[in-house]
C-alpha cells in the first residue's frame, strides 16, 4: 500500500488530503510552517522544514515513504527543486499537484515579469497607489520604490510590521470574491495590481477586478522548476498513486 507525504499548504493540498483520507491512503501532509493556524486536515500532518535535500531524504527513508507529492506553491521553487532531488536519491516515485497559471485575456493590461526584482524596477516612477498581493514574502523588497503607498492583504498578523513606509495592511483569508476585490480596491483607490503567477482560481478574483477596474497587472511570471510529472486535479494524483503502486508491486519492491 502507499505511504504518502504530501507537501502542502495550498487549497489544492487540502482536496487532495481529503481525498487520500477516504481512499484510506497512508497520508501524512506537510507545512512549511509559513501560516500561523492552517486549517484541520483529515491527516496526520507535520511543520516545518526538512534541513535541505539530505533532510528530506532521510525523512523519506526513516518514515518509509512509497510516493512523494508535491503540492506546494507554484513559488515554492526550493522545495520543489528539493523534492525532485530527494525522491530520486530515495528512489520513491514524485508527482507535484500544480494550478494552471493565469493567461492573459481581452481587458487584460499585464506587464509580465521574471521575477520580484524586475517588478520592484517596474514601479520606478510617479507614486501610485498599489495592491501588493504577494503574500508576507517579498514584501519589503519593495521599500526600495518607497514614494508608491501599498496596499496589503495577509492571511495572519505579521509579528513586526511591515517595513514599507506608506501602506495599509488587511488581514483576511480567502477564497475572495470578483466583487469583493473589486470594492477593496475602490475604497483603497487602487490604480496598480502586483501579483504573482499562482493559477488556479482560488486567487483569481482580483484579476477579474482589476480587468473591471481597467487597473494595470504587473505579473511576477512563475520560477522554472526541473523535469517532473505534474498534473493539475487532486483525482489525478489518485489514478497515479493506483498505477504508481501497481507498478512497485510488479517490480517486486
Amino acid at each position: 500500500m502507499p505511504n504518502v507525504l504530501l507537501l502542502g499548504g495550498t487549497t489544492e493540498a487540502s482536496a487532495l488530503a481529503r481525498l487520500l483520507a477516504a481512499a484510506q491512503v497512508a497520508t501524512t501532509l506537510s507545512y512549511a510552517g509559513r501560516t500561523d493556524n492552517p486549517r484541520p486536515q483529515p491527516v496526520p500532518i507535520r511543520v516545518g522544514g526538512f534541513g535541505g535535500v539530505a533532510g528530506l531524504v532521510a525523512y523519506l527513508q526513516d518514515h518509509r515513504i512509497t510516493h512523494l507529492v508535491d503540492a506546494t506553491h507554484p513559488f515554492a521553487a526550493t522545495m520543489s527543486t528539493h523534492a525532485i532531488k530527494a525522491a530520486r536519491i530515495a528512489g520513491i516515485a514524485h508527482i507535484a499537484l500544480t494550478r494552471p497559471a493565469w493567461e492573459a485575456g481581452s481587458g487584460d493590461r499585464w506587464t509580465c515579469v521574471r521575477d520580484t526584482a524586475a517588478a520592484v524596477a517596474k514601479l520606478a516612477g510617479t507614486p501610485r497607489r498599489i495592491l501588493l498581493a504577494l503574500g508576507r514574502m517579498h514584501v519589503e523588497a519593495f521599500a526600495a520604490q518607497p514614494q508608491h503607498h501599498y496596499l496589503l492583504r495577509f492571511v495572519d498578523p505579521p509579528a513586526a510590521p511591515p517595513g514599507l513606509p506608506s501602506h495599509d495592511l488587511v488581514i483576511d483569508r480567502g477564497p475572495f470574491t470578483a466583487e469583493g476585490d473589486r470594492l477593496l480596491m475602490q475604497s483603497h483607490m487602487i490604480d496598480l495590481v502586483v501579483c504573482k503567477n499562482a493559477g488556479g482560481t482560488g486567487a483569481e478574483a482580483k484579476l477579474v477586478a482589476a480587468r473591471q477596474l481597467k487597473l494595470p497587472v504587473v505579473m511576477i511570471d512563475r520560477p522554472v522548476i526541473g523535469d517532473r510529472i505534474e498534473v493539475c486535479r487532486a483525482e489525478d494524483v489518485l489514478e497515479w498513486l493506483g498505477h504508481e503502486a501497481t507498478s512497485a508491486t510488479d517490480r517486486g519492491v
